[in-house]
């Protein structure tokens, strides 16, 4: 596997080594120690989850706060999706800065985003089959969310706005200014 750190410290794009041959491919998706040598950092992943969405759907921007912050490690079965990840660590030189990296079946890439980040993706292809681990628990009391919009991040979805798909709930979220506040 190849890691790529981005700007944003502590967030890596994967790249994994694929074996083709004329059966199909192969490739490890995770190993664990592979993983922590490659992030530098520990991480004990505890839950996976999967979505799947038709094009246009934007979900997050999402995010656990205090004992429950997760880590995610994300990937697309199926389909192409834009990842974003928008650095909410208050401290950081990176504050409110984002990383986005284009994910699909077809390139096999991994992001993984650690604790501290706010997270969402955006369906480019007409479905996504999405992927992901979390080091924590989903813990309700604990979630929060930026709007996906929030002019002081200026997110370039590479996608119409006034075609998206997006929850209430999403449609909702403070900006980054205000999320802050509630921390």
């Amino acid at each position: 596997m190849n890691f790529i750190a981005t700007k944003l410290e502590g967030c890596f794009i994967i790249e994994p080594k694929i074996i083709i041959d004329e059966r199909g491919y192969f490739m490890e998706s995770f190993n664990e120690n592979t993983f922590q040598k490659g992030v530098n950092h520990q991480v004990h992943f505890v839950q996976d989850n999967q979505s799947y969405s038709s094009k246009g759907v934007l979900r997050g921007l999402h995010y656990q706060t205090g004992e429950h912050a997760q880590a995610k490690l994300v990937r697309v079965l199926q389909g192409e999706v834009l990842d974003v990840a928008v650095d909410i660590r208050p401290n950081s030189p990176t504050f409110g800065q984002y990383e986005s990296v284009l994910l699909s079946g077809e390139n096999q890439r991994q992001f993984f985003v650690p604790r501290g980040f706010a997270h969402g993706f955006l369906v480019l292809s007409g479905t996504a089959t999405f992927f992901y681990k979390c080091d924590n628990f989903y813990n309700k009391e604990s979630e929060g969310g930026i709007i996906y919009n929030d002019t002081s991040i200026n997110i370039d979805w590479q996608f119409p706005l006034e075609n998206l798909i997006i929850s209430e709930k999403d449609k909702a979220q403070p900006n980054l200014e205000n999320a802050k506040k509630a921390w």
